[in-house]
């Protein structure tokens, strides 16, 4: 019996000959669509969340991430980490499959940038709809996130202040968008040690730096 890639595509934990997951590799295609709808929001008052791709799959994963966070503060006295709440999102994002009823039918179509301040200093992840996070310095998701991503690694530095990381930042993301980049079409968050989102008089601040 011979099976076609849309027969091996139906299923969430069924691999192609080639040991390839379709299900994950059109979770990961979803985040890159221009349309596909990015924000930034705060998790726990030391940890904030960008994301790219669909944003109800991103809100799910939001508000499991925000009760894991509130559960870990209630029940140890301390805020959670931005590692352990990274690995929180990713434990959820790995049960789709699993044949029981609480598990997801599909991926989970989002990427998102965890960025947070603990006991450890700041700390930023990058996790995919595979489930899998890295820990890095500087990144970019969503369209056009190829050629941000190298231009973050030629002008990163570990000795970077906070002016020069928002203009950066603001920099690369002008060169990577379509339109002009104004306080309406563009967030800034940082977390330092708690997490703040821009106002547009502060994102237009940083504009008028370029």
């Amino acid at each position: 019996m011979f099976l076609t890639r849309t027969e091996y595509d139906r299923g969430v934990n069924t691999f192609s000959p080639e040991g390839r997951l379709f299900q994950v590799e059109y979770a990961i295609e979803a985040i890159k669509e221009p349309s596909s709808v990015e924000k930034i929001m705060e998790i726990d008052e030391h940890i904030g969340c960008a994301m790219s791709g669909l944003i109800a799959d991103a809100r799910t994963l939001v508000e499991h991430a925000r009760v894991e966070t509130q559960n870990h503060r209630f029940s140890y006295g301390e805020p959670m980490t931005v590692e352990s709440t990274t690995q929180a999102l990713c434990d959820l994002a790995l049960r789709f499959g699993e044949g029981d009823e609480e598990s997801m039918s599909r991926p989970f179509g989002v990427s998102l940038l965890i960025a947070g301040h603990d006991e450890n200093g700041p700390s930023l992840y990058y996790t995919d709809p595979s489930g899998t996070f890295w820990q890095c310095n500087a990144k970019a998701i969503g369209s056009g996130s190829e050629g941000a991503d190298s231009s973050l690694q030629e002008q990163y530095n570990k000795d970077i202040t906070l002016p020069e990381a928002e203009t950066i930042a603001l920099s690369i993301l002008k060169q990577v968008m379509e339109e002009k980049v104004t306080p309406n079409n563009v967030d800034i968050a940082k977390v330092s040690p708690t997490y703040h989102l821009y106002t547009p008089s502060e994102v237009e601040a940083v504009i008028s730096r370029l």
